[in-house]
């Protein structure tokens, strides 16, 4: 008879969840997409903010130099040797 009981409780306790589930997944999900559409505006918000700043300087000529690549001399590895197809 225990048995019977642990089942129905199981069976009762998983059909509660998948209401619930049903009733509050759509609330839950649309609170959890407004909350990352907060951070996403709040870590990228600087972005565009720098963005209108760069176009109120429009027409300002800015050169940035690239550092003098070090070039070293190739370092050899091997010998060459040369292979003859054989027929």
């Amino acid at each position: 008879m225990a048995f019977l009981k642990t089942i129905l409780i199981i069976l009762l306790v998983y059909y509660l969840l998948k209401i619930l589930a049903r009733w509050f997944g759509p609330k839950l999900f649309s609170y959890a997409a407004k909350k990352t559409e907060e951070r996403f505006r709040e870590n990228f918000g600087g972005y565009a903010n720098q963005h209108r700043n760069e176009e109120e300087h429009m027409g300002d000529v800015i050169i940035d130099k690239k550092p003098a690549k070090k070039y070293s001399e190739s370092k050899k590895v091997g010998e060459y040797i040369e292979f003859e197809e054989l027929d």
